[in-house]
């Protein structure tokens, strides 16, 4: 991590009132560093490399205090496990539901218009996800590959 990063870690902790701990930062490292929408257990192995004694429950109680506190989101729970959003751009996901994979995919190619903040009813939101639930690519291969299996 360099400097600009370790300050900018601590900043993102005063602000949510997190306390700046060398498990957290190992743990922001990893998330950092990881593409995609990485799982607590893929945390888990990255860190465990660094701090040998780090354990699983130790990972998840920091993702969510992460997550609580706005430094990340969590994606949506269509592909069944706990997924963290690392991404801070505006955009959606595209969700295999056969293999699980998630995907970004920005809002221009979906057509999607921006949305008021203040919605009808006096309903404030605060962040708009759409999920795109359907077969992969590398799936939909697989299926044609292999026919009558059932996934």
């Amino acid at each position: 991590m360099t400097q600009g990063e370790a300050t900018q870690f601590r900043t993102l902790c005063e602000q949510a009132g997190l306390a700046v701990t060398h498990q957290r930062q190992v743990i922001y490292e990893v998330l950092c560093s990881i593409e995609g929408h990485p799982s607590p257990e893929e945390v888990y192995a990255r860190v465990k490399r660094s701090i040998p004694s780090v354990s699983l429950a130790t990972v998840y109680k920091n993702l969510h205090l992460f997550i609580n506190s706005g430094i990340f989101e969590q994606v949506s729970l269509h592909h069944g496990s706990m997924r963290v959003e690392t991404n801070q751009t505006r955009h959606h996901h595209l969700l295999c539901t056969s293999c699980k994979t998630i995907h970004d995919i920005d809002p221009e190619v979906l057509g999607l218009p921006e949305v008021p903040r203040e919605l009808p009813g006096g309903f404030r939101m605060e962040r708009l996800a759409v999920d795109v639930l359907g077969i992969c690519a590398r799936c939909q291969a697989r299926e044609a590959a292999e026919p009558g299996t059932i996934q």
